[in-house]
């Protein structure tokens, strides 16, 4: 095996999706996933999240383009691929009337080299509802008993696809802990999720996938540093935005007013912070309310989403209006 596969275990290359009727749902993507990594792809609701995962875990063959997994094709070499792989769906299919315990022995038999059940069920907290029936368990006890049987054969690459779906708070985090404890033990695990903060807290690195493309990839840190930072406080009493330190020079980018709180935008936001602070402690007065912080994974997530959506708009626009164009010269308008 090549030193870039063993490196890489999850390679795409111009990866496509197509549907009948030609709707093209993953439209020719690119990202790569090293051993011992934990990558997130994001995306609204349609963006080609589950459509692209369904590929990498061979349950259908791409369109076009290329998908290597531990240096195999999923699809064409399935049996390569899948005793090394574990994959957690977005909804589990169990039969209701077994217990926790007898669903969990059912699917060990069909994984190579399974742990014990109660192994299993411990290392996700179920324990106590090995005799529960399937249908007695809440949403999120079935989110859990999904991960322990997708780490039945102790995989190499773990595929999550929205894990923490319907788990409360204690349950997401003892989750998150469970992922960082695979990942540090040399599993690689590519999730999908809706929850920004999971994504910031777990991923090593992101792909945000939009409209089946990719529109932003890297560290958490390198897609948030797209986003400008924020300050925002009240002006003191007789004071006007004109009275503070000539924003340019605090390497302000931008600014609101909503009565007499104000909002700075900067990519310099020491700077502009001391700069503020040092007039206002000169000057004698208190800023109310102020709030220092840099951008979330969210606002970076939300201005990506807006982007893109303004481009394929404008893309949409000029088509039509080209098309126009050319009836009319042709002699079609009416």
């Amino acid at each position: 095996m090549r030193a870039e596969e063993q490196e890489h275990v999850i390679e795409v290359t111009d990866l496509r999706r197509v549907y009948g009727g030609g709707f093209e749902a993953v439209r020719g993507i690119d990202f790569s996933v090293r051993r011992g990594e934990v990558f997130a792809l994001l995306g609204t609701n349609g963006a080609g999240k589950t459509s692209t995962v369904e590929l990498l875990e061979g349950l259908a063959a791409p369109a076009g383009g290329r998908v290597r997994v531990l240096g195999h094709d999923p699809h064409t070499e399935r049996a390569a691929v899948r005793p090394r792989t574990g994959v957690m769906l977005q909804e589990g299919g169990f039969p209701s009337e077994l217990t926790v315990a007898e669903t969990t022995r059912m699917w060990a038999g069909c994984v190579s080299g399974a742990r014990p059940a109660g192994e299993a069920l411990e290392r996700v907290g179920l324990s106590g509802k090995a005799h529960t029936r399937v249908k007695q368990l809440s949403g999120g006890e079935r989110r859990r008993l999904d991960l322990a049987l997708a780490l039945l054969g102790e995989p190499e690459v773990l595929f999550l696809d929205e894990p923490t779906t319907g788990l409360d708070a204690e349950g997401r985090r003892a989750t998150w802990d469970l992922v960082r404890e695979l990942r540090d033990g040399g599993t690689t695990v590519l999730l999908t999720t809706h929850y920004l903060e999971e994504a910031e807290s777990l991923a090593d690195r992101l792909a945000i996938l939009h409209r089946g493309r990719i529109a932003a990839t890297g560290t958490p840190a390198e897609v948030t540093a797209t986003q400008p930072s924020r300050i925002s406080f009240e002006l003191p009493e007789g004071y006007f935005v004109g009275d503070l330190p000539p924003l340019g020079e605090l390497g302000v980018g931008g600014h609101e007013t909503d009565g007499r709180t104000v909002r700075l935008r900067t990519r310099e936001l020491q700077r502009a912070a001391t700069a503020l602070l040092v007039w206002a402690d000169r000057a004698g007065v208190e800023l109310r309310g102020l709030d220092v912080r840099s951008a979330s994974l969210e606002e970076a997530f939300l201005q990506i989403a807006e982007h893109a959506s303004g481009t394929a708009a404008a893309g949409a626009t000029e088509t039509v209006t080209a098309t126009a164009t050319a009836m009319e010269s042709e002699g079609y308008a009416a």
